[in-house]
């Protein structure tokens, strides 16, 4: 049985599957991954969710105010042999439900273009493409999407 809960970024098991998708990103990203780590910094993310299955954390996401109508998903998480089950689908909807009750009416996020699984799982769940924000604006190995909530 899945079990979905609402934490922060200082639950131990967020933290540990944070280093798993650092190490995943760091080989796909090859050079350009110091670049993205300086964005993915995890201190005081006050919106975690995490993924259970018989008692073990398999899959996370977060969310944090990017501005006054956005929330940003971030850290967005599943271990490899638990991937195909629907959790990342659970995650998103769950941090969708949380930018919502929040009074936030949108999420934005930056994927990688070396990262199609995310890339398929955003399309979807009825993310759009959007121009590349913020600090993704001029990188051309990001792809923007946001949904309304």
């Amino acid at each position: 049985m899945i079990k979905i809960i609402r934490t922060d970024s200082n639950h131990p098991d967020f933290i540990r599957l944070v280093k798993l998708l650092d190490g995943d990103l760091a080989i796909r990203d090859g050079e350009d991954h110091a670049f993205y780590a300086q964005f993915n910094k995890i201190d005081h993310i006050k919106h975690v969710v995490l993924a259970y299955i018989d008692n073990k954390a398999c899959a996370c996401g977060a969310i944090k105010a990017y501005d006054k109508s956005s929330m940003e998903v971030k850290r967005m998480y599943t271990l490899n042999e638990f991937r195909g089950q629907g959790l990342a689908s659970k995650i998103l909807k769950e941090l969708e439900l949380w930018t919502s009750e929040l009074d936030y009416q949108k999420c934005i996020l930056e994927t990688g273009i070396k990262q199609p699984e995310a890339i398929a799982l955003y399309k979807k769940s009825g993310y759009v493409i959007i121009p590349n924000y913020g600090q993704y604006a001029e990188v051309e190995d990001s792809i923007c999407f946001m949904k309304q909530t």
